[in-house]
């Protein structure tokens, strides 16, 4: 199985203001009229000061010098230097403005966001950044999606677009949009290169299926098409992970949007299912934690593809069925009836140290109960 997930560090807000603030601090002693942009590793706005004076064009020109060094990995000063040196191809470097001023932040030596400051002199700019780079800022955990998980993904989508016989591209992204991992087979139309790309960042950096987007413009909302970087398209879906969007899947190309859509589902749920599967761990439930649960009933665990419920009944139930859920249950203490099958079924009379499965589809009730019915039911997935 290939490491789908990885964890990776994010400045979170709190860390954006204190680098900000102790930016912010060192212009404010030196006389600066600055503004100072914080970005995520992305090099997506966190946070934005403009302090008294600072003239207004120094807005965009921080966001960009920060965006530099948070994408480029490096000082903004760097390119530069490189222009300056006589490297002018150095100025069509997509996302790179090349102006002293914008620092990585850094922890481990991974970056993790940057800052830029823009409105004095390139020297005086920077070294407002350093000061705010400086700051001890914090950060949070978050996973992130590999380029094994990426290629698991679109091999997935790319292994039922052959089995379909259609030839469309599958893109997947990470959480900012950027591109992992491209499948594209012989027989796919040039276009959908871009297209699942735009598909898949849609999905990713609005955190829902691109198809959203489609139908608000479709449905009277046309307003939907100004949203920034995104295309109205369906078949981009959000790759979820633990709670958070790791990435995403765009497909483009297939026999219609419905099955561009099909697909990239597929694809985000065969790298969500192994970014679930973790390696196997005994969990222990004490005697007294368990009595506690019985006071009240109720879920006592739960992972992928089971659940441990530890149940408590005074009387008879209405009827359930679980159309994907076997129940296995395990009776500690007290007396029932239990029919299974529906009206004119089998009813077992179960006791102390019994066991019932249920099988999945199967209709069951508790026709009778006695003051408590304690049991233990394990709920088998699939």
């Amino acid at each position: 199985m290939p490491t789908v997930t990885r964890t990776r560090r994010m400045l979170d807000v709190p860390g954006a203001a204190t680098v900000t603030a102790a930016a912010e601090r060192a212009a404010e002693e030196a006389g600066r009229r600055v503004v100072i942009a914080v970005v995520d590793a992305a090099g997506d706005l966190l946070e934005l000061r403009r302090t008294e004076g600072a003239q207004t064009a120094s807005v965009e020109v921080g966001i960009d010098k920060a965006r530099t060094a948070a994408i480029f990995v490096r000082p903004s000063r760097e390119i530069e230097e490189q222009v300056s040196a006589g490297r002018l191809g150095a100025l069509a470097l997509h996302g790179a403005a090349a102006l002293t001023g914008g620092i990585p932040l850094t922890v481990d030596g991974e970056v993790v966001g940057a800052i830029g400051t823009s409105g004095e002199t390139p020297a005086q700019d920077e070294a407002v950044s350093l000061a705010g780079a400086a700051a001890a800022f914090t950060t949070v955990e978050v996973p992130a999606l590999t380029y094994e998980g990426a290629r698991l993904a679109a091999e997935a989508a790319g292994a039922e677009a052959t089995a379909r016989g259609v030839a469309p591209v599958a893109a997947v992204v990470d959480a900012a949009g950027e591109l992992v991992y491209l499948w594209r087979p012989d027989g796919a139309q040039p276009a959908s290169v871009g297209v699942a790309t735009d598909k898949a960042r849609t999905a990713a950096i609005y955190r829902r299926p691109s198809r959203d987007f489609e139908d608000q413009a479709s449905n009277g909302r046309p307003s939907a098409l100004n949203l920034a970087r995104a295309v109205p398209l369906q078949g981009g879906i959000p790759i979820v992970h633990d709670g958070h969007v790791i990435g995403a899947i765009g497909v483009s190309g297939a026999s219609s949007a419905d099955e561009d859509s099909a697909l990239a589902a597929v694809g985000a749920a065969a790298a969500e299912t192994a970014a679930d599967a973790s390696p196997a761990q005994a969990t222990m439930f004490r005697a007294s934690e368990i009595r506690d649960r019985f006071t009240t009933g109720g879920l006592l665990a739960r992972a992928r593809g089971y659940a441990i419920d530890a149940g408590r009944r005074t009387g008879p139930g209405a009827e359930e069925l679980h159309e994907r859920v076997t129940d296995v249950m395990h009776v500690v203490q007290g007396t029932a009836t239990v029919l299974t099958g529906g009206e004119g079924g089998d009813a077992h009379d179960v006791g102390p140290g019994d066991v019932l499965v249920i099988p999945a589809g199967v209709p069951h009730e508790f026709t009778a109960a006695s003051d408590p019915f304690l049991y233990l039911v394990v709920k088998v997935e699939g």
